[in-house]
């Protein structure tokens, strides 16, 4: 047998119809001037000749006018309105025209006319056709695909270079699984527009549920280079081709080691066919399942549990009772387990099993349940299940269509653990957590059921695993990318309650574990403040002070973060800039930026800016504490243009001080502030380098 040639996709079809047509139009019009040429000549002979020919035209395809319009209303690579020049378009006009000496503005006024009529016949039929496919877009939409299909043809019967309407019957093709035809009228849409993206996409479809793999994969990278935006949905469609000639080849050798009588393929076999029997006690179903599950070591015994229908294992009633009941006896938590551990033999490292075991309604269903059980067997092999699915990509996508809105709640409340499931639970809510859906089903409940469970964590952080309660408090605080979710922890009183009860349980002495909770607590409110309400005004004060307190912790990295709370909280309360300055800020954060690193010093300069704007006794501290301005003299050379900007703002209101300007004579401040206000650093930098300068300049002329 000769091998079949792969079927070239209609990625690379060629215009050579487009100058044929193009080439026939202007024969055409040639041929229709000679004609107005011949008719007009003077001499007698050459008129009687041309008449002849005219005559002779007419009478030869006169019989094909409705034919030929009717084709050329279909043409797709050319101009919709189509002028016809033929003079056999126009029989009655053109001859009576002819026989008496039609001049030629006479038959361009006629085909001028025809024009129009063309044109407004087009729109006639458009409007039809419109109205024809949202018939078919509202069946399509109710689920009757045959009736869609029906709509969108007779809308093509209208105007046979509807596009939408070749993609539409297409996608509706799909979905009464006729691929052949589908892929035809993807074909058909791509003659209409080349670069219709969805005819490449629905093609690729259907190329996928024909076995056409490689045509499917050429269909998706044509996709792509229309459009790079759609890297995200090119790479699905691939992994999903990519995972069925997987699938494809691995039933054909599961097949051939079964037909060759491979004795663990047929014992595979055997047990399942046990296990589906019905009217066994619960204690058989069990001992079953183990066996099988100690038996699918490997992809071949994976891919004869997908293909004897393993997955179907919950229409057993025994079992599936067993599964989801609500309160278990010892007998059904025995087989709850057994099925888990089933599951994750099933599973491991297989992505179609994975997919069809989420395809289980029961299966998605009952996993929240199973975690909120009070069996810590249960919730073991439960977490161990979920993490084969989170540790991968294509795992993620597939657990992401399931109902998560809950996950949040039930996985933040095993850091009460303190065994491994704790760290099982915050290894799945971080992978989970940076995903866009995750976060939006986040969103309803984090109010009514997450903040509750995380309060009371923060409150008692004494009694839980504080290890796994850091990671608990960073995660809430990478939640924090989601602007919805970080609003609403933000408004919550509850929230900021318990994060400064943590704050107050830190002497400098505490353990390591807590000290990690002490650092994540102040990473999740400095996130927060980025967010103005009412609610951070009215605890500015309490933040400012339990940040000020831990500015002598001796863990440098608390300290660092304490003063960005402080650079983000101080903006929000005259009240809280008053109470740090009484306790000694200016001083301190003067200490910090001649010792601190390059984020200590920016979160400080910041600090210290917001305390000289509001108040003239944070002006008059700093002069006191440095006579000769020589901090922020250092930081206007810093590399950090947040810092410089900073630092020029607070030497602009130290500025306004008696005296302040005197002290700088002879330091050099001056270049200083002029390369920052006449280079190229930001508007913020050089404005507040401008300011300063001109300052100085009016407070020391010299």
């Amino acid at each position: 047998v000769p091998p079949v040639s792969p079927r070239c996709p209609p990625a690379m079809l060629r215009d050579e119809d487009t100058e044929a047509d193009f080439q026939r139009f202007l024969r055409r019009v040639d041929d229709v001037t000679n004609l107005l040429q011949g008719l007009n000549s003077p001499d007698a002979a050459v008129r009687e000749k041309s008449l002849a020919e005219t005559e002779k035209r007419l009478q030869e395809q006169g019989s094909s006018r409705e034919e030929e319009e009717e084709e050329e209303e279909s043409r797709t690579t050319v101009n919709r309105t189509l002028i016809n020049t033929s003079v056999r378009a126009f029989p009655s006009q053109v001859k009576a025209g002819l026989c008496s000496g039609l001049s030629t503005n006479g038959f361009l006024a006629a085909l001028e006319k025809d024009a129009k009529e063309r044109a407004q016949r087009r729109r006639r039929k458009e409007q039809l056709a419109n109205a024809l496919k949202e018939q078919g877009n509202e069946a399509f939409r109710a689920g009757d695909f045959a009736l869609a299909v029906q709509k969108y043809s007779q809308g093509l019967q209208e105007l046979r270079d509807k596009q939408e309407l070749y993609t539409n019957r297409a996608q509706a093709y799909l979905k009464l699984h006729e691929y052949e035809k589908a892929i035809s009228d993807c074909e058909w849409a791509l003659k209409c527009n080349k670069n219709c993206l969805k005819a490449y996409f629905l093609m690729g479809k259907a190329h996928l549920a024909l076995q056409h793999f490689a045509e499917s994969r050429q269909c998706y990278e044509k996709m792509l280079q229309l459009d790079p935006q759609k890297e995200n949905l090119f790479k699905e469609c691939v992994d999903e081709a990519r995972l069925q000639e997987k699938r494809l080849r691995e039933e054909e050798r599961a097949e051939r080691e079964l037909q060759a009588g491979n004795a663990a393929a047929l014992s595979i076999q055997e047990l399942l066919q046990r296990i589906s029997s019905p009217e066994h006690d619960i204690l058989y179903y069990t001992g079953g399942i183990r066996l099988l599950a100690e038996v699918l070591d490997s992809c071949t015994g994976q891919t004869l549990f997908r293909t004897n229908n393993g997955f179907s294992i919950l229409r057993n009633e025994t079992v599936r009772g067993a599964f989801c009941a609500e309160s278990k006896s010892p007998a059904e938590v025995e087989l709850c387990i057994s099925l888990l551990l089933l599951w994750r033999a099933a599973c491991a490292g297989n992505e179609e099993n994975q997919r069809l075991l989420l395809a289980q309604p029961e299966v998605g269903a009952q996993l929240p349940e199973l975690l909120s059980s009070g069996t810590a067997q249960i919730h073991r092999e439960t977490l161990a299940l979920i993490s084969l699915y989170s540790e991968s990509e294509s795992g993620r996508r597939l657990l992401l269509r399931q109902d998560l809105s809950r996950w949040l709640q039930i996985l933040l409340a095993f850091v009460k653990s303190t065994d491994a499931r704790a760290d099982s639970a915050m290894n799945i809510l971080s992978d989970l957590i940076g995903e866009e859906r995750f976060q939006i089903q986040c969103r309803a409940t984090l109010s009514t059921g997450v903040l509750p469970v995380f309060t009371q964590l923060l409150v008692g952080a004494r009694q839980v695993g504080q290890a796994a309660l850091a990671r608990a408090v960073a995660l809430l605080g990478s939640l924090c990318a989601d602007v919805v979710l970080r609003a609403q922890l933000a408004q919550s009183r509850e929230c900021w309650h318990a994060c400064l009860q943590l704050l107050d349980g830190c002497p400098a002495a505490s353990s390591p574990e807590y000290q990690q909770c002490v650092f994540a607590v102040l990473g999740l409110m400095m996130n927060l403040l980025l967010e103005s309400n009412t609610t951070i005004q009215d605890f500015a004060v309490p933040i400012s002070g339990r940040c000020l307190a831990l500015l002598k912790h001796q863990e440098g990295r608390i300290v660092t973060r304490a003063i960005g709370v402080l650079s983000r909280v101080l903006p929000a309360s005259p009240s809280a800039v008053e109470e740090v300055l009484k306790g000694g800020v200016v001083k301190k954060m003067l200490k910090f930026l001649k010792a601190g690193g390059q984020l200590t010093c920016s979160y400080a300069i910041k600090t210290l800016s917001i305390c000289t704007k509001s108040s003239r006794r944070a002006q008059e501290e700093l002069l006191r504490w440095d006579k000769r301005l020589q901090v922020l003299l250092q930081l206007l050379e810093s590399g950090d243009e947040l810092t410089v900007g900073n630092a020029a703002f607070c030497l602009s209101q130290c500025l306004l001080l008696p005296g302040a300007a005197s002290s700088l004579l002879g330091s050099g401040v001056v270049q200083l502030l002029l390369r920052q206000a006449a280079g190229d650093a930001p508007g913020a930098l050089q404005r507040n380098s401008a300011i300063a300068l001109g300052r100085l300049c009016l407070a020391e002329p010299r």
